[in-house]
């Protein structure tokens, strides 16, 4: 395990960092604290400020507990951002000055066999980001029927062989491991699909988004995270696939635009002005060196906005 901590390099940490603006003396949210990489250079910057960082994954609470065991303005939060309004408010946080999402799989989560997030590592069937859940990728692929179990292949690994590959899965079960998955897998696409795709990763992607719930809560968190911000406030949003792009786009731009129903009128009302303006239109990528270092960031993509 301390290897895969080690090991661990947060993707477009400058970028995002910068894209925040910090104050000094602000108040600052790590939605997705994992192994403290940004955390940490948010708090480099902060002297009266102060960071919340949120983790579901009670081993990244651990191990960031111990990086800020010395640091009396961070407070680190073991709950699914999900939950971020009510956990900042119920200390006394109705307002903060930046928020980081990093929407991507920690290193030591998918380098941990135990995990079974891996397609490439023999495991149990798991997939949880929170331990205390009971619901995991063996009961995704054991317990649902044919037609939702397409669904998610064909919406969330966006698979093109989605119906294929739900039928064997039906036709093997039980199935309790990621490696007896693959085969399952590997059987039912063509041999010569594999030179030019990974339906493995599809699919590994698919079932951990249906197991962790992630894009309903993207979709239900982004707005009041917006709503949180002071004037001036700031959101960086790292995803890592273009669902989660999709829809961190579509909510920003949907905040920061004028509604049809009131363009053209010469004194637009406040609540239907743009709330949001954003910082970059076009997403900001890695650089080709930081893709040569990591290849875990070539999909990466960042997002900034700015509270108007």
């Amino acid at each position: 395990m301390n290897r895969g901590v080690n090991m661990h390099i947060s993707v477009l940490l400058e970028e995002a960092i910068e894209g925040l603006n910090i104050k000094e003396d602000g108040v600052y949210v790590d939605a997705t604290l994992g192994y403290a990489g940004h955390s940490k250079e948010i708090h480099k910057r902060l002297k009266r400020g102060f960071l919340f960082a949120f983790d579901q994954d009670d081993r990244a609470i651990e191990y960031s507990s111990k990086v800020f065991k010395d640091s009396q303005n961070v407070i680190l939060i073991h709950s699914n951002f999900v939950n971020l309004k009510e956990e900042l408010n119920s200390r006394g946080i109705t307002g903060v000055d930046g928020i980081i999402f990093d929407l991507g799989l920690s290193s030591p989560q998918i380098d941990d066999e135990t995990r079974g997030f891996s397609f490439m590592k023999d495991a149990e069937l798991d997939m949880r980001m929170n331990k205390d859940n009971s619901f995991s990728a063996k009961n995704v692929v054991n317990n649902y029927d044919l037609g939702r179990l397409i669904d998610i292949f064909f919406q969330y690994g966006e698979e093109r062989y989605s119906k294929a590959i739900a039928k064997n899965i039906l036709n093997n079960r039980p199935i309790n491991t990621t490696l007896e998955l693959v085969d399952v897998i590997k059987g039912s696409v063509p041999k010569k699909y594999f030179l030019t795709h990974h339906p493995e990763r599809q699919i590994f992607q698919a079932i951990r988004i249906e197991v962790n719930n992630e894009l309903k809560v993207l979709e239900s968190v982004l707005p009041e995270a917006i709503n949180l911000l002071n004037p001036g406030g700031r959101i960086s949003v790292i995803t890592f696939h273009s669902l989660e792009d999709r829809i961190t786009k579509q909510i920003f731009n949907k905040f920061s635009s004028v509604p049809d129903i009131v363009k053209g009128l010469p004194n637009i009302p406040d609540e239907f002005k743009p709330k949001i303006k954003l910082i970059n239109k076009k997403p900001i990528l890695p650089s080709d060196e930081e893709m040569e270092k990591n290849s875990r960031s070539k999909s990466a993509k960042l997002r900034i906005i700015e509270r108007v």
